[in-house]
């Protein structure tokens, strides 16, 4: 599945970049404009058309792609000996089976490639077009994780504002009049602990129990999918705690939500990748 395209721009040239199932892929089309604009698909073919890179491109496919035609593939290699021999995109596609190349027709189409085959394109159009490539390359790969890292603390900020409105409502509706400060904080810890065991399936005591080496909380431990969960359980718990609705029905409707709600958040593929970088993050 493709995603909006990104650009960067390499020796005044707009080379656009999108993302095939969660692979990096580069339009070979506009890095081809450096070369020549006027015949980028003739570049391209060129390029295909050498014993190197389709010895190249073999290699690749045959390590990450299952379903490569391995036999039609040598039988490709053997035929570019003769130099009358031409491979386009779209013969190699359909010939090969082949998935790190992608060709789309169309006046907005163009062919891209998997990165690792799109740098060796670079390679080929110049050293020092390759060089800028990777460089602008790898600043948007950088800009886009400290994007992912933020994300993650926006929500870490979200679940804390959101836990001060659960206590207030605790406070406001749950502690009877008169109590002590010991009573008081057994009713937060309870309904801190009541979200922990719908959500978790813990208290905070028995998971600092199973984890002593680690910092922190298991909020502080919990995954992006997780944050997002608790921050919205600490809204609807405080909804329910104005309605009166006693503890125990709320921990059986707030695991309900948890569960629910986990379960779309785990199979949408972006909030996957948000969970990645964060889990990096706390490595680091």
């Amino acid at each position: 599945m493709a995603t909006k395209n990104k650009t960067i721009s390499v020796k005044d040239t707009a080379i656009s970049l999108t993302s095939i199932n969660e692979d990096d892929y580069i339009s070979l089309t506009d890095m081809a404009k450096y070369k020549n604009p006027e015949l980028t698909g003739a570049v391209i073919t060129k390029w295909l058309s050498t014993r190197y890179t389709l010895d190249y491109i073999y290699i690749w496919e045959k390590t990450y792609n299952p379903n490569s035609n391995v036999t039609e593939f040598d039988n490709i290699r053997m035929e570019s000996g003769v130099n009358s021999f031409v491979m386009s995109s779209k013969q190699l596609i359909e010939r090969t089976n082949a998935i790190g190349i992608r060709a789309t027709p169309g006046r907005y189409g163009g062919t891209y490639a998997h990165s690792d085959i799109a740098f060796e394109f670079a390679t080929w159009i110049s050293p020092e077009f390759k060089f800028l490539l990777v460089k602008e390359f790898q600043r948007l790969k950088a800009e886009e994780q400290e994007r992912l890292s933020l994300d993650w603390d926006l929500q870490r900020t979200i679940s804390k504002i959101n836990y001060r409105i659960h206590t207030d409502a605790v406070k406001t509706y749950v502690i009877p009049p008169a109590v002590t400060k010991e009573q008081a904080g057994y009713v937060y810890a309870s309904e801190a602990d009541m979200l922990n065991v719908a959500l978790f399936g813990k208290t905070a005591t028995q998971w600092r129990k199973q984890n002593p080496g680690k910092d922190g909380n298991m909020r502080d431990d919990a995954t992006i999918e997780q944050l997002i969960v608790l921050s919205n359980m600490e809204s609807i718990n405080a909804l329910l705690i104005k309605q009166g609705m006693p503890q125990g029905d709320r921990l059986v409707q707030l695991n309900g939500v948890a569960i629910t709600q986990m379960t779309s958040l785990v199979s949408n593929r972006h909030i996957k990748k948000l969970s990645n970088a964060a889990e990096e993050k706390k490595k680091k």
